[in-house]
């Protein structure tokens, strides 16, 4: 005859409690830190806000509202709009203490001028922000806490990427997710461009076009790529780096770069120098038939292709005086005429002569006769500091 079986119940109520508590352990999911979501309640708070902090002026039949707040939206610099609604754009606290503007700088100037490649500013930052003249560079905040003020304190900051979505499809977005935490060398820009397809995740940050991609569908792009490099050659005005990645009606990826120039290779080994120009370039989405497309510009900030498949953009001018921004026309193996050689240098030096070439040969003006013919002028002047546009082929 069997012995009977009794139970400790003291045991088994220990037992069954460490149970419930590895249950409910595991019914809660981890809290990831690249992962925003506000509240119906929080995002009321917000977006009215932001409503009362602007009064725009708009077009009669035109209607501005918020979409995304500041609790999601931090600093945008380039913005794409998916094919599902979501929003997709670049941040970068590099501004400050990576990409350095020439005119708070101008005892660089010539030596900057004289770069002609990516390793050319490379050994010139290293060299003028060594270590050993750390007193000299305390302008340059000491981000790594090493105690030292050089070119490694450059390396900190990294550029980012968010995608945005309105999950209830109330009008207002409600959650972000940080995908991209990365580009962060001393040669390195801020990420001024950004197109997502359904394949990648494109991003222009100097002196590299990226082709990134999620593997295992997290969202986090865990795969890069470098498309094409050497953008970025010179130290130059702020901003004027790579932007407007675009999808072409060729099916081609576009993107450019203002007048800190390019100088690098194409996929099959030929060599380009546009170090004192900006450039459009464009290549198939793996990299492969690269070319430069367009030449000559100064600072073109995105650019459009109309219902005729025309490149058309705004490029900024070259502040100076009686000069105006333009409009430009941008066909394949045109030149508009800018270097960034025109910029400055010898017009401050009073042993040098005072002649403009772009001011004295107008070259900033519309077609004119008499007018330099291996450029491609202006279609029109036009406003100050355009920094972006769409083009709408419908009826609006």
């Amino acid at each position: 005859m069997s012995k009977p079986h009794f139970i400790n119940f003291r045991k088994a109520s220990y037992f069954f409690t460490l149970l419930v508590f590895f249950i409910s352990c595991k019914k809660e999911e981890p809290v990831d830190p690249r992962i925003t979501t506000l509240t119906k309640e929080e995002l009321a708070i917000q977006a009215e806000a932001a409503r009362n902090s602007v009064t725009p002026i708009l077009v009669e039949g035109l209607k501005m509202d918020v979409w995304g707040t500041d609790s999601l939206v931090k600093d945008p610099i380039a913005l794409q709009v998916g094919d599902d609604g979501s929003i997709y754009y670049t941040r970068s606290p590099r501004r400050n203490n990576a990409e350095f503007d020439i005119r708070g700088h101008q005892d660089w100037e010539i030596r900057s001028i004289a770069l002609q490649t990516i390793e050319d500013k490379r050994n010139f930052l290293r060299t003028e922000l060594s270590p050993e003249r750390s007193a000299q560079n305390e302008w340059l905040a000491d981000l790594n806490g090493d105690g030292s003020h050089d070119w490694k304190d450059m390396l900190e900051e990294r550029n980012e990427v968010y995608q945005l979505k309105d999950t209830d499809g109330d009008g207002l977005a409600d959650w972000g997710q940080k995908q991209v935490y990365d580009f962060h060398e001393e040669v390195t820009d801020v990420a001024g461009g950004v197109l997502k397809t359904e394949d990648a995740l494109y991003v222009a940050a100097g002196p590299d076009l990226w082709r990134l991609q999620d593997k295992n569908g997290d969202g986090i792009m865990d795969e890069k790529k470098s498309l094409s490099h050497g953008y970025g050659i010179h130290i130059g005005f702020g901003a004027h780096g790579m932007s407007g990645v675009e999808m072409g009606p060729d099916g081609r990826i576009y993107w450019g770069i203002g007048d800190i120039g390019f100088n690098g290779k194409g996929d099959d080994g030929t060599e380009y120098n546009y170090a004192n120009s900006g450039v459009i370039a464009r290549s198939n989405p793996d990299g492969s038939d690269f070319e430069i497309f367009a030449s000559g510009l100064r600072n073109t900030h995105e650019f459009v292709f109309d219902q005729h498949t025309n490149l058309i953009s705004v490029d900024n001018d070259g502040d100076h005086a009686g000069e105006k921004e333009r409009l430009v026309y941008i066909t394949r193996g045109s030149d508009t005429g800018w270097r960034i050689n025109w910029q400055f240098g010898k017009y401050r030096d009073p042993n040098n002569n005072t002649y403009k070439v772009w001011m004295d040969e107008k070259m900033y003006l519309p077609r004119w006769e008499g007018q330099a013919s291996y450029i491609t002028p202006a279609l029109m002047n036009y406003v100050s500091g355009p920094t972006g546009m769409v083009f709408n082929p419908g009826a609006g």
